[in-house]
């Protein structure tokens, strides 16, 4: 019942620049958003977040490069892929980190997007 579905990937050369976008269900915009990326034979690793305030992350390999950011209006979050390297080839996954508190607590799911290719290339 919820959805997340990106959008944005493709082939683009190195230095070229791509930006992805995730448009999410509303309900699950409310807390943090990142875009995660997984490259043939590697780890899934963390590309950037952002909460629902604002405050960013990134990962150093991707520092000054990309920058992320949200519309909470559209329940659309962005990321802009400058300077891009054949190293930034993945798959890039949109992910929500959605917090639901009830009497028991607090209880922290997962919502994952299909993924979108990006590949850098000559």
């Amino acid at each position: 019942q919820v959805q997340l579905v990106e959008s944005g990937g493709g082939l683009v050369q190195p230095g070229g620049s791509l930006r992805l976008s995730c448009t999410a269900s509303g309900s699950i915009f409310a807390n943090v958003m990142g875009w995660y990326r997984q490259a043939p034979g590697k780890q899934r690793e963390l590309v950037a977040t952002i909460t629902s305030g604002g405050n960013t992350n990134y990962a150093d390999s991707v520092k000054g490069r990309f920058t992320i950011s949200r519309d909470n209006a559209k329940s659309t979050v962005y990321l802009q892929m400058n300077s891009l390297k054949p190293e930034d080839t993945a798959v890039y996954y949109c992910k929500a980190h959605l917090g639901v508190t009830n009497s028991y607590g607090t209880s922290w799911y997962d919502y994952w997007g299909q993924g979108t290719q990006v590949t850098v290339s000559s």
